[in-house]
């Protein structure tokens, strides 16, 4: 037999009270965030198509020692060993930048070990965004930030 949510709201709060325990609590399913991470898939840009093949992915989403900064972070492979990648979150989508989220500073740099990959993290002091356009990319070297070796647009979490 199905019994509709509020009814088994309702069940469950009565059911506490006649164990002797205290309200159940109440949950508004229009209310939850079903995730609450926003995610990219990083890949070379086509101008550099045949030249670099950089993989990656990268996110953004609650801090979890402050929820009042975001945290995001990035990992690549398929890069050249050694290799030193600036990356920033950026407001708008590949292809159409807005300007860095956050200080360029709070970005450490991506250090590319002998295996082709790195990761890197930023703390940074604002909210996670809840709507936008958003997305991450990696720069050449930090004496090349105008050649983007990957990108990838930032999906919106699910709600």
């Amino acid at each position: 037999m199905r019994i509709p949510m509020a009814a088994g709201l309702v069940l469950a709060s009565l059911a506490g009270a006649a164990c002797g325990g205290s309200r159940a609590v109440e949950i508004d399913p229009a209310q939850q965030v079903v995730g609450t991470r926003w995610n990219a898939t990083l890949a070379t840009t086509a101008e550099l198509a045949g030249v670099s093949q950089v993989l990656g992915s990268g996110r953004m989403g609650a801090d979890p020692r402050e929820a009042t900064r975001t945290r995001a972070s990035v990992s690549i492979s398929n890069a050249v060993p050694g290799g030193r990648h600036p990356w920033h979150v950026h407001l708008g989508q590949c292809g159409n930048d807005q300007g860095i989220l956050g200080g360029a500073e709070a970005y450490q740099i991506l250090e590319v070990g002998g295996n082709g990959q790195a990761e890197a993290s930023a703390a940074l002091a604002l909210p996670v965004p809840v709507s936008g356009q958003y997305f991450i990319n990696v720069h050449a070297s930090p004496d090349n930030l105008g050649t983007i070796i990957a990108c990838g647009n930032l999906a919106p979490p699910s709600r």
